[in-house]
């Protein structure tokens, strides 16, 4: 196999899968009005009165899991609980938080990241959660067993204040009170820390009643199937093939990281564990977590749920251990809301750092940002710590191109032997093949020696690829001039422009297919991929701009010293 057509090859096989997902998102069957419009449409309540869904059921499994949606003999019927005009918000402030709390089932329904600004800017907070139409994600928790509080029952703040900031205080306490069940009171506390995107909520159940009390309690994401505001949603067909994942993740030791894709949990087909000894779950999207994260030693159960049309709960259900007549008892589970910053993420919960998901390149990947971190942290720019890693990829990967050169001018000087071989065997396959394998043997040459050397790398390509696109740290890093944000296109086109450029030299310099036609697809292909990285992150266009200028150097190199007349003279 000739190494232009393996180029050719590779570059049609990226670009194909790349406009496929564009094809499919793009002729995706639109989706149905959200849940919550559905159900205020049926009630005349509020949006926010429809959000109350999804109570776990409180069973040996966990995949019995009950829509608060009121059911009448298996029919739908319409929401009956109603927001009580007591019902209010209260504000939460760290110095990396901004959190809304709604008394009306505790729910955290709005959070901010202070340390992350809207993409491509210098100001605001990115919203992680919020409870708005067409981008809906709630965190809620709540009690099962009989009338015991959940995520539709009002609680009350012990506290008349509506606004907590941090200012100099290590840490906040948000606590709210239930005390809806007769001899029971539940308190339900956020403890909110400085520096941390960690908010552990806690539940104390005091039984004054005569009998012992038992109780599970659930933790749950409610959020619907769109893309987090800012992610490709399939409409444009050159971003759609790098949409990352959004949706549930679970992790246990036995399984191991196991995502659930929205369609999945459509068609009843999701195949995560239900249950385990530990684990947590989360809803990922790109360069953002949200995350229970339970303690191990406590059995626990996992769900996924289809709530309503594009309106999805996935969770986790843990025992609470029997609480004795006039006794005390309760449960806390910390909660991760925050970047996928994989050194924070070790350190939180087993596998967490796995939700910045390489896929079958991690074993790849994960090294490959261990090294790039290790020269941002000397170089302390993310720009020219691409550029840096870039050449030194190409400097390992350079004895390797420089064999496959070598063979390949070999190869060029056996051009005429092959042609004349071609001349006299005609047709006949099986003579021509004995008598190209007899030349190989002769010249000592093996054909396919131009082209394993560059098959070896296109995995680590591949992995850089996942990693620069993947990693958080690139969110609003700058690199020079005009590029202040890594994460998002190149605002004048620069650079995708030189990448076409250097892609059309590089081209160039390579020998000519045999093969009219390719050789004018290949003089083709700069100016769509120019057009297709107009919309690519500055970051990803300036790695393969590098890859190109580096790869100029390197075939000018090969042409100079392996030219099939240097070859056929050193033989």
């Amino acid at each position: 196999m000739d190494t232009q057509r393996l180029i050719a090859l590779i570059v049609f096989t990226f670009s194909g899968l790349m406009l496929w997902e564009a094809w499919n998102k793009h002729n995706r069957p639109p989706q149905a009005p959200d849940a919550i419009v559905q159900a205020a449409a049926a009630t005349g309540a509020p949006a926010e009165v429809a959000a109350k869904a999804s109570i776990p059921a409180a069973t040996p499994s966990a995949t019995a899991v009950a829509s608060a949606v009121p059911q009448t003999n298996g029919a739908l019927a319409a929401p009956t609980v109603i927001v009580p005009k007591s019902a209010s918000r209260i504000y939460v402030k760290t110095d990396v938080l901004a959190v809304e709390v709604d008394t009306q089932g505790g729910d955290i329904r709005s959070v901010s990241l202070l340390k992350h600004p809207l993409p491509g800017k210098k100001d605001g907070s990115f919203n992680l959660m919020q409870d708005k139409v067409g981008n809906y994600f709630i965190a809620q928790s709540g009690l099962l067993g009989s009338g015991l509080p959940n995520h539709t029952s009002l609680w009350t703040a012990t506290t008349a204040r509506d606004k907590f900031d941090l200012g100099v205080d290590g840490q906040i306490e948000l606590a709210l009170t239930n005390a809806d069940l007769a001899g029971v009171v539940v308190t339900k506390t956020f403890v909110f820390k400085r520096g941390s995107y960690v908010v552990d909520v806690r539940y104390q159940i005091k039984n004054e009643g005569a009998v012992p009390l038992e109780a599970k309690a659930y933790f749950q994401f409610l959020r619907d199937g769109n893309p987090p505001e800012g992610e490709s949603s399939g409409s444009n067909p050159f971003t759609a093939g790098v949409a990352t994942f959004t949706g549930p993740a679970i992790y246990t030791d036995l399984k191991k990281y196991q995502k659930v894709n929205f369609s999945d949990i459509d068609k009843n087909k999701q195949d995560a564990v239900k249950e385990a000894a530990d684990g947590w779950v989360a809803m990922v999207q790109h360069y953002f977590v949200s995350a229970w994260l339970p303690g191990t030693g406590l059995k626990r159960e996992f769900f996924t749920k289809k709530v309503s049309d594009n309106l999805y709960s996935a969770g986790v259900i843990l025992p609470v251990e029997a609480i004795a007549a006039a006794g005390i008892g309760g449960i806390a589970v910390p909660l991760y809301l925050g970047p996928q910053e994989q050194g924070s993420l070790k350190q939180l919960a087993p596998g967490l750092d796995l939700v910045v998901d390489y896929g079958f390149l991690t074993i790849l990947a994960s090294p490959m940002f261990a090294v790039l971190s290790f020269l941002n942290n000397i170089v302390g720019n993310w720009g020219w710590t691409i550029i840096i890693f870039t050449i030194l990829l190409k400097l390992v990967f350079f004895p390797l191109n420089q064999k496959a050169g070598k063979s390949m001018a070999h190869m060029k000087t056996m051009a005429p032997k092959i042609e004349a071989m071609k001349a006299r065997y005609g047709d006949d396959k099986l003579k021509m093949n004995q008598a190209m394998m007899e030349l190989y043997k002769t010249e000592k040459v093996n054909p396919l020696g131009g082209c394993l050397p560059i098959v070896v790398q296109i995995p680590f390509f591949i992995a850089l690829y996942w990693v620069l696109l993947g990693a958080v740290e690139l969110r609003n890093a700058p690199w020079m001039g005009w590029i202040s944000d890594l994460s998002t296109p190149d605002p004048f086109y620069v650079l995708p422009v030189i990448m076409g450029a250097s892609m059309f030299i590089q081209t160039k310099l390579n020998p000519a297919p045999p093969d009219p036609v390719q050789a004018k697809v290949m003089l083709i292909m700069p100016l769509v991929f120019s057009v297709m990285f107009f919309f690519f992150p500055a970051g990803l266009v300036l790695y393969w701009t590098m890859q190109n200028i580096l790869g100029i150097g390197q075939q000018w190199y090969i042409n100079k010293t392996f030219s099939p007349a240097s070859v056929k003279s050193s033989k």
